[in-house]
């Protein structure tokens, strides 16, 4: 624990970030607090019936400067709390390019994950000290929230949605994970544990993992099983949006607009492929909609991202 042990230990990167913003805000909120007291305090002594203060209209008493000196300072100090937590804010947002990504998702009552080389854990994730972490999130069934108090994230997960968020461990030991939103009757059970290692522990313990296809290979067995391989490869008759390159760029749609082809995206095509049809294309997708769960598409999202290197065809 720190400062007076009232605050949780800080355990990543972005917790120094947070705790710096939550203490300025406390002291400049305290600040305000005890000034306002202290004027009500000689307000109400100086004039309180029978004292011989002045009592003259209120421009008299008070000069124009003095008012422009005050309305000045409380704007200059608004907007320098906006700057300073908008930029703290900012800099926890986008995770480094080179984040090492794990899958995250929430069902009634357990936390699932999965690192991309197919290791798969229950209520416990496994990660590196010192190396960005970035956690895209899902639910099976309704929100959750994910929520670890040592490294100062927390963020909602819904289903039907992928959301982020990451992190830099910067100790090692065992943290808490919660969920913070009501999820049913065991939701206070709904918990978990990061377990942070130094990074040649965390590569041994990786390696002991059962052996398994990574998201990509695994996705792209996927991808044939269900028949995708049939329109979307280069080979076939069918008329289909190719796959290779698609991952991150821009798609021309039909209706004029233009959209990234990011995770949300390609779950959409999975899930309701008549929307956001791509230019030059008719609406023949159908929907795998009731066929695949969140993570069959985490995995055909991980293989076509897989593909983005190797250019549009």
């Amino acid at each position: 624990m720190n400062w007076l042990e009232l605050l949780p230990e800080q355990a990543s990167t972005q917790a120094r970030y947070v705790d710096t913003v939550y203490l300025l805000l406390v002291g400049v909120s305290a600040a305000i607090l005890i000034l306002v007291v202290a004027l009500v305090l000689v307000f109400s002594l100086r004039y309180r019936r029978g004292t011989e203060a002045a009592r003259g209209p209120l421009r008299e008493l008070v000069a124009r400067e003095f008012e422009i000196t005050w309305t000045a300072a409380t704007f200059f100090l608004f907007f320098f709390l906006f700057w300073f937590t908008a930029s703290a804010q900012f800099t926890t947002l986008a995770p480094p390019r080179d984040a090492m990504e794990v899958h995250v998702i929430g069902k009634q009552w357990m936390w699932k994950t999965q690192h991309a080389n197919g290791a798969r854990e229950i209520n416990t994730l496994h990660v590196p000290v010192n190396v960005p972490v970035r956690l895209v999130l899902s639910s099976e069934d309704v929100i959750h929230s994910f929520f670890v108090p040592a490294f100062r994230i927390k963020r909602d997960v819904l289903p039907g949605r992928y959301l982020e968020t990451w992190f830099t461990a910067t100790k090692t030991g065992n943290w808490h994970i919660f969920c913070t939103q009501f999820c049913g009757t065991q939701h206070a059970r709904m918990v978990g544990t990061v377990v942070v290692m130094p990074q040649e522990e965390f590569a041994k313990w990786l390696r002991a993992q059962p052996q398994a296809d990574d998201l990509a290979k695994e996705g792209a067995a996927l991808f044939v099983s269900l028949g995708c391989a049939g329109c979307h490869e280069g080979s076939t008759a069918v008329r289909a949006p190719s796959l290779h390159g698609l991952y991150g760029g821009p798609v021309h749609l039909s209706d004029g607009r233009v959209v990234v082809a990011d995770d949300a995206y390609i779950r959409d095509k999975i899930l309701k492929p008549s929307r956001d049809i791509p230019a030059g294309y008719k609406a023949d997708m159908p929907s795998f909609e009731g066929l695949v769960d969140e993570s069959q598409i985490l995995r055909l999202t991980a293989y076509i991202r897989s593909l983005k290197d190797k250019g549009r065809t």
